[in-house]
């Protein structure tokens, strides 16, 4: 019976743990950080980005804001207006969100001969795509019936991840990095791809394979997963780049940043999304043996894979996503401390270089640059989430103002090429406006509808039956695209769970109102009978028929789950034995 009940509820709600509030200015007040005003600068700044991207740079994917002008770099996407797309809701402006959908419908083609990133094209074009599309109902969009399991912006992000399947083809399932969107992978494309371009891929794949009802996507995400997990060393680490032919490592040094990082990330938010225990697993296995070989002083090095010896003392800049996924699994005490550690080097150079030679305290040569990334802003607003230290919001002040002082121009903000001169380069990454802005926002904005406890959502008809979207407890993919978990559960297609489902329901129903209601299984050309079957059944005592406003909690929602698949939407997953 709990089994049963677990099953249902992860269909019909999302069930939230969360820490006690705080109250917002708790700490910040006393130092006298003004929250408010921070938050407003913040969207100053993306509007002076998003402006003039709009003004100089589009329909090309990057704005080069040193020339007002701009270039396309992933794949000619268009591709920052794909990236910011969210953050537009998230700031307020649904207007906007209206009408970059409309033009992004109108003017983006994959169908094209282009060689594009495998991963880059994931995160940043089917990623963001997809958060557009669970959004859009919440911008004003008017959506398409059946949606959230159809709409044109699905298509479109099924469109592209269709052209990156050939990529997938291969003796060991893990990925080429790099594939035509016309022709597929080129003759002599090089097999060597890093760990994070092959593990990167379950957040956005498993969202499409629930949301179309093709299990492809999912299929091919999860094998180059395991691929990476047969192939770690005897001592639990994984390279950093392998041969996906030969399944051969090419380079072995293993750590937690540049070419693995989000691999280990999607093995946490893919448990998190999908309620997978394997997933989770996989990751505390790997976590145990990155704290016995690569850990030391609450900083990580990086080891060959094989011998666990070091082999580059430096902390990059990439791996301070770190914390903030230690959050993830409830690890705050750590995740603070290395935190601290990686603002040290933030309040020694106004921002995070490349690489930095931890026992010289100093940058390295050629590795100087701070590309406005989002990595430590990030961790800052998942352990502002769970602990509401004023610290961090410190780190938000810091990186508004380095930011603004160092990289802004009449033009946008300039990636920084050497911190130790404040010298500027001529790019403005679209992770800017996807994530760096996103995050500080987020930061400082605790009342955003991203932060929903679950007190409230929306309940919407599908013709799957009844769906609760916008509960709260988004999972961000790593370019911090949010993807509603609850999603997932709306467009049930095959047969024999739509049956299971109904059986279900005629159980919850009968044990409380002690009557059995008609379900009819559907027949092949009409799935969404049982859902009608059970709206007329609820008619019939007089219930209200809902829509998809805000409404009080149904009869079937939120039944009892099992503890350790309760997500926080503060920003920590709850093991049994913590």
């Amino acid at each position: 019976a709990m089994a049963a009940l677990r099953s249902l509820g992860s269909l019909l709600c999302l069930w939230a743990l969360r820490l006690p509030a705080l109250p917002v200015g708790t700490g910040a007040a006393a130092r006298g950080l003004d929250v408010a005003s921070y938050r407003e600068r913040v969207r100053a700044m993306f509007y002076h980005a998003y402006e003039h991207y709009l003004e100089s740079a589009f329909p090309y994917d990057e704005l080069r804001p040193l020339t007002c002008d701009g270039q396309d770099t992933w794949g000619s996407f268009s591709l920052t207006l794909i990236d910011a797309l969210d953050t537009l809701l998230i700031l307020g402006n649904v207007s906007e969100f209206q009408r970059v959908v409309n033009v992004l419908q109108e003017g983006v083609d994959f169908d094209i001969d282009v060689n594009a990133s495998v991963f880059e094209t994931n995160i940043r074009v089917v990623g963001g795509l997809l958060s557009a599309h669970l959004l859009s109902k919440k911008a004003g969009v008017e959506v398409e019936v059946g949606w959230p399991c159809s709409g044109p912006l699905l298509r479109m992000a099924e469109e592209a991840a269709r052209k990156l399947l050939p990529a997938f083809q291969t003796p060991t399932g893990m990925p080429y990095g790099t594939v035509n969107l016309l022709h597929g992978v080129n003759p002599g494309e090089t097999p060597v791809t890093c760990t994070a371009g092959i593990g990167t891929f379950i957040v956005e794949f498993a969202t499409l394979s629930h949301l179309t009802g093709d299990p492809v996507f999912e299929d091919v995400a999860r094998k180059a997963l395991k691929a990476l997990w047969k192939n770690r060393s005897d001592i639990g680490l994984v390279g950093n780049h392998i041969d996906v032919i030969t399944a051969k490592w090419v380079a072995q040094d293993a750590g937690i940043g540049a070419g693995v990082d989000s691999y280990f990330e999607y093995l946490v938010k893919g448990a998190i999304l999908l309620q997978d225990k394997e997933l989770m697993s996989m990751f505390l296995d790997y976590n145990k043996a990155i704290k016995n070989y690569t850990k030391f002083d609450d900083w990580y090095l990086w080891v060959q894979m094989y011998k666990g010896t070091v082999s580059m003392p430096v902390f990059q800049s990439l791996e301070a996503y770190w914390p903030g996924l230690q959050s993830l699994i409830g690890d705050v005490d750590n995740a603070m401390r290395t935190f601290l550690n990686y603002y040290t080097v933030w309040k020694q150079f106004g921002g995070l270089p490349e690489f930095y030679n931890i026992p010289q305290g100093y940058t390295v040569d050629k590795r100087e640059g701070y590309p406005l990334r989002p990595e430590l802003i990030e961790s800052a607003m998942y352990l502002y989430r769970a602990t509401r230290d004023p610290t961090l919001l410190e780190l938000g002040r810091d990186a508004v103002e380095s930011i603004e002082k160092i990289s802004k121009v009449d033009c946008g903000f300039a990636t920084i090429k050497d911190l130790r001169d404040h010298r500027l380069d001529n790019r403005m990454e679209s992770f800017f406006l996807a994530e760096t802005v996103k995050y500080l926002y987020l930061l400082f904005d605790p009342d955003n509808f991203i932060h929903n406890d679950g007190s409230v959502f929306d309940v919407v008809l599908t013709p799957y039956g009844e769906c609760v979207l916008n509960a709260g407890g988004y999972v961000f993919n790593t370019e911090a695209h949010p993807i509603d978990p609850a999603a997932l559960h709306c467009c049930r297609k095959r047969k024999e769970e739509q049956w299971e489902v109904e059986d279900l329901m005629r159980e919850f129903y009968s044990l409380k109102k002690n009557k059995k209601y008609p379900l009819k299984r559907a027949s092949d050309h009409g799935e969404g009978e049982s859902a009608k079957d059970l709206e007329d059944a609820s008619s019939e005592k007089g219930e209200e028929k809902r829509d998809s406003k805000k409404s009080s909690h149904s009869l079937l929602s939120c039944p009892s789950q099992s503890f350790n698949s309760k997500l926080a939407v503060l920003g920590q997953v709850f093991l049994d034995n913590t």
